[in-house]
């Protein structure tokens, strides 16, 4: 059933995602901004960018109902650890890690949280504090494309206290990589500032006014015409891995974003990831390599 709100004095001048979630009193606004963005919340029978101030007339629609938030289908992850406060899962190849504009019904691991967390009539996705913005629990990303661990919290405290270390850099993660070529020399550090490119704005590339990005690698497996390739990087920008690699010439194998060889998949995965738990224990947990990536290095 459509819902439509027409602006008038009293809402005139306020922001559209503002009264959009008051229509949807339900969820909060960085939810209403997943609906804008996937065109489930109009202005004028258009799609509005979420800070647009609203002019008398103005009509707001949209046919989201809240039975929807129960309609993302179930999926089951593999899980490598849990507790009071946090999940760590295997997240396969091809499984977002939270949804977003057109995607925002799609499952990810942000609804398995969800899944998770529900028998304890917690919900982190409507509910005001973890996950409001549709990233239930999530304290940090993995591409679609690449597979591995995944830590996420069960609380706000929780959250808080992780992401804390992401971004002190108090996390120690290590991944594999099958390249193109052969890196020479096999071991050395990568310390090249990555920014947004500006050409294709979905990727990002080595330059000078980029944020400062350092990733340590070893060639661990040389094949005829590929290398195995553990990475460990010391800071955490977007595509990271991904850009230093292809700047060296030796890309990511199935990374179509980066001119990677074709593959069935992208052969890029989060070996290990080591944090501290609420509590002070200091644990690492690993998700076991796919058996491809050795078969692809031959």
């Amino acid at each position: 059933m459509s819902k439509n709100l027409i602006v008038d004095e009293e809402t005139k001048g306020k922001r559209f995602d503002v009264v959009a979630t008051e229509m949807l009193p339900m969820l909060s606004r960085a939810y209403v901004h997943v609906l804008i963005e996937g065109k489930r919340v109009l202005l004028n029978d258009h799609q509005e960018k979420a800070g647009y101030k609203l002019r008398m007339g103005d009509v707001i629609s949209t046919d989201f109902n809240a039975k929807e938030i129960d309609q993302i289908a179930d999926i089951d992850l593999p899980i490598i650890y849990e507790d009071d406060n946090v999940l760590v899962v295997n997240k396969p190849e091809g499984i977002i890690s939270h949804s977003r504009g057109r995607y925002w019904n799609e499952p990810s691991v942000a609804s398995f949280v969800r899944q998770k967390t529900a028998a304890t009539g917690y919900d982190p996705v409507a509910g005001p504090s973890v996950g409001a913005d549709g990233r239930a629990g999530i304290v940090h990303r993995l591409d679609r494309a690449t597979s591995g661990v995944m830590i996420c919290a069960k609380n706000q405290q929780t959250l808080s206290f992780l992401q804390k270390q992401f971004s002190q850099r108090k996390v120690k993660k290590t991944y594999m990589a099958v390249v193109t070529g052969h890196l020479d020399p096999e071991e050395a550090a990568i310390d090249m500032p990555i920014e947004r490119n500006p050409k294709a704005p979905a990727t990002f590339r080595v330059g000078a006014n980029g944020k400062p990005s350092v990733t340590v690698y070893h060639v661990e497996t040389k094949g005829k015409t590929d290398d195995l390739v553990r990475l460990e990087p010391t800071t955490g920008r977007t595509h990271q891995l991904r850009v230093h690699l292809t700047h060296q010439d030796h890309p990511i194998v199935g990374d179509v974003l980066y001119d990677g060889a074709p593959a069935d998949r992208l052969f890029l995965h989060a070996l290990s990831l080591e944090i501290t738990l609420p509590g002070g224990e200091r644990k690492t947990f690993t998700a076991p390599l796919p058996k491809v990536f050795k078969s692809r290095v031959v």
